[in-house]
């Protein structure tokens, strides 16, 4: 049993949040609010700024309608309907009282730079296509979480991008014709451990069919899974 020195003790449940479709406000117009306007978008949220000036690219969304401009100025009513809210303003005692607002209403609240006001943080993300990795030192250092994130940059190519397009191709595939799980569990970890992710980072097209034909059987090639690059 593990004595209480060696029990770690992390504050942030780690979590990806489903916000398709889900009204999200961005105090703040600046290069951090469009920042955190850009990432909202990119996973389909419904996205409204409240700023009394916004950077030109935020302006560009606005004018095209693919964000709503609330507002100039805060207002704890524009909270109203809202799943999340993110207080991006450079004024800490508003940026607080938007946290405590939120709070109020049982709302998912982070607060730029002072995260301990919120109720959850954001962590530095690496994103390959349908990869995305996650780095967070529970706001201790976000420095060395940017420095991390740049290293796995450099880890993770966009090979890892087309590899996922491959595997969830198969995956779909595969699952329609076999309902043996555990034989479908031991293919997809062949195909994890093979020289699969090299092939694809050297574009071997030649070489991924004839893995995926090995594995998977003469039905399986990139043609066949309708998959090109």
């Amino acid at each position: 049993m593990s004595n209480n020195s060696e029990i770690l003790l992390v504050r942030y449940y780690p979590i990806f949040l489903d916000v398709e479709g889900r009204a999200c406000l961005v105090v703040g117009g600046g290069e951090v609010g469009a920042r955190k306007v850009k990432t909202l978008l990119d996973c389909g949220g419904l996205v409204g700024v409240v700023s009394p000036e916004v950077v030109a690219w935020l302006e560009e969304k606005i004018q095209q309608g693919v964000v709503e401009l609330k507002g100039s100025h805060y207002e704890e009513r524009q909270l109203q309907g809202c799943f999340l809210v993110i207080a991006a303003t450079d004024d800490v005692e508003l940026n607080c009282r938007i946290a405590q607002d939120a709070e109020k209403r049982g709302l998912l609240c982070n607060v730029v730079d002072y995260p301990q006001e919120g109720n959850f943080i954001l962590p530095a993300l690496v994103q390959r296509g349908a990869l995305t990795v996650a780095i967070s030192t529970s706001g201790k250092s976000p420095a060395l979480a940017r420095q991390l994130r740049q290293d796995l940059e450099q880890r993770f190519g966009v090979e890892y991008s087309d590899f996922l397009e491959l595997m969830g191709a198969v995956r779909e595939r595969l699952l329609k014709d076999s309902q043996d799980s555990r034989a479908n569990k031991e293919r997809f970890d062949q195909l994890v451990q093979s020289p699969l992710l090299e092939l694809v980072r050297r574009r071997d097209y030649e070489g991924v069919d004839r893995i995926l034909r090995t594995v998977l059987g003469q039905d399986y090639s990139l043609k066949k899974l309708e998959i090109s690059w």
